[in-house]
């Protein structure tokens, strides 16, 4: 397995990870107060906008030649670390 190969089914891993808690997430939203759950929501809804631009930089890390993928992957590294950021910060909000 090449490094890309390993590093896109690690991506992957995290994607689904961050599915699994978007998940977690609206399930707390439905048990949330109405004025809560409003706030909860457009959260939910920042975490799904974040979630689908790493998917779609992931793809463009899947299509790119092996001489631009490193340089992907750098960027993608950014993107991934605010993306759990942002699912802590939206925990921490949810407790």
């Amino acid at each position: 397995m090449s490094d890309r190969d390993a590093y896109v089914e690690k991506m992957k891993a995290r994607i689904d990870q961050w599915n699994a808690d978007l998940a977690q997430l609206e399930a707390r939203s439905r048990e949330a107060e109405a004025d809560m759950r409003a706030k909860y929501d457009e959260q939910i809804k920042e975490l799904r906008e974040d979630r689908e631009r790493a998917e779609e930089r992931l793809k463009e890390l899947q299509q790119a030649s092996e001489d631009s993928w490193k340089r992907l992957r750098d960027g993608m590294e950014s993107a991934w670390d605010e993306m759990a950021k942002a699912f802590r910060e939206a925990w921490e909000r949810f407790r």
